[in-house]
């Protein structure tokens, strides 16, 4: 390998990386796009390895060599191989189901390894063996992994030592006092292990009081049932110096049980799943970097990876810009966020007509705002008895005027729209017109819609708005 690593030989490295890539040079794109980009890591790391031995034994010409070797890659090894290994990547997922667990399979496989966990913890306890052991060891597994959304490997390594000095102090009154009552309990409940995980890390893993007197029993039987005394995992295999993988265990358990997709149950689609569930809990940023921390995650990297499906943003979240862009109501919404945004899709359809009486009732009430003041009578002024064409006519439609039992019962649930300026939703419309049954039986939701957003019109108008 020393024998790449001379900067006359860089266009060699680069001919055989993209052969065992599987580079389609027509497509400029990869077969396996992770392995040229993991080639390029390791050779920029051979590069240094070679340059600092070659250093150590006063080879300064084969240092000059790596270094040289080192510059020309940093140069231009992302125009011969990683922009295109990193677009092939990208492209790779495009139109691709995002695999999300269901929540209903997360509960049916907690239910299935609960009762396997009680049948089996009575076994072990009665009759010990190496398969009521490693059968134990796999449920437990599987309930630790799957309750704390840890991943798979850093559970299944977890070390006999780290258990057994897991932290069973009280907890410390000066900060009970800072918790809730219902929080105190939770600590008094729990276990809590510390282990490593990914880059070295401290990731806690957080114990029932189940998992805790099974994991206690498969350490008081591990001897009996076959597992040498020199083996340091928690999960340890019987006559074997190794642990049981989690992953495989939750497989299993997920096939065994019954639910509809046993794949999307793997550690790394479970943590996701939390992740990304937990956007519903509108987490603010010292809680968010809480859990981003019990799961073991950068919080750059939990914000950027860990979130509701993009498609799923742009069909809930952009789709309402757009359509009010449609619409041209966009500056109705002015200082909202986009969780406050109601529109409903099909209103274009049937306010086709309204539309148009929209447009009247605007010009009718600007006419009103600069003609002459008309005599004061007990009814109210035109401004606010704007024409509201009904949704289901054409918009050559007879138009209704507003009367002034709808116009008061309108006020009565829609005034706090209209002094904020805030153009009602669908639900909020509907709400006023199921409490005034019967002042407004000839109006429907976008009428009434219509009308308050005309009365805005008209307020911001006077207003200088």
């Amino acid at each position: 390998m020393v024998d790449f690593i001379i900067p006359t030989n860089f266009k060699h490295v680069i001919a055989a990386v993209k052969v065992v890539s599987g580079y389609d040079e027509e497509k400029n794109s990869y077969r396996i796009p992770s392995l040229a980009l993991k080639l390029g890591h390791s050779l920029n790391k051979i590069s240094s390895i070679v340059e600092s031995n070659a250093m150590m034994y006063g080879d300064h010409e084969r240092a000059e060599c790596a270094r040289d070797f080192r510059k020309i890659h940093q140069a231009r090894w992302n125009e011969y191989i990683s922009a295109g290994a990193i677009t092939t990547l990208k492209e790779a997922k495009w139109n691709t189901p995002q695999i999300i667990p269901f929540t209903q399979d997360v509960k049916v496989l907690h239910t299935h390894l609960e009762k396997k966990h009680n049948e089996l913890l009575s076994k072990l306890r009665s009759c010990p063996s190496a398969d009521s052991y490693a059968a134990l060891a796999k449920v437990t597994l599987s309930q630790v992994i799957l309750f704390n959304r840890r991943r798979e490997g850093e559970v299944s390594r977890m070390l006999l030592s780290a258990f057994k000095s897991r932290d069973s102090s009280e907890l410390h009154e000066d900060i009970a006092i800072c918790l809730s009552e219902f929080e105190r309990k939770l600590c008094l409940h729990f276990s809590r292990v510390e282990i490593r995980g990914k880059r070295g890390r401290k990731v806690p893993v957080l114990l029932k009081p189940s998992m805790v007197s099974a994991m206690e029993l498969l350490v008081e039987t591990r001897e009996l049932c076959g597992v040498p005394a020199e083996n340091p995992f928690m999960f340890a295999r019987c006559g074997a110096m190794s642990a049981y993988r989690g992953g495989e265990c939750i497989n299993k358990a997920a096939c065994e049980c019954g639910i509809k997709n046993p794949d999307a149950l793997s550690s790394t689609r479970l943590r996701k799943h939390i992740a990304t569930m937990s956007k519903i809990l509108n987490l603010n940023e010292n809680e968010a970097d809480q859990l981003a921390d019990f799961l073991g995650h950068d919080i750059r990297i939990h914000r950027q990876y860990y979130r509701l499906p993009e498609g799923t943003l742009q069909l809930a979240k952009m789709s309402k810009v757009l359509m009010a862009m449609e619409k041209g109501t966009l500056s109705d919404y002015k200082g909202k966020k986009l969780d406050d945004i109601e529109i409903d899709p099909n209103e274009q359809l049937e306010a086709q007509g309204d539309s148009m009486s929209s447009d009247e009732e605007d010009s009718s009430d600007l006419s009103q705002t600069t003609a002459p003041a008309p005599v004061q009578t007990d009814q109210p002024v035109q401004s606010e008895q704007a024409v509201s064409q009904e949704d289901q006519g054409s918009s050559n439609a007879p138009k209704k005027k507003w009367e002034d039992s709808e116009v008061k019962a309108v006020e009565r649930h829609m005034m706090s729209f209209i002094k904020t300026c805030k153009v009602p939703g669908k639900q909020d419309c509907e709400r006023c017109i199921h409490a005034e049954p019967e002042a407004l039986k000839q109006r429907t939701w976008t009428g009434v819609k219509n009308y308050v957003r005309n009365r805005i019109t008209t307020l911001k108008r006077k207003g200088g708005l």
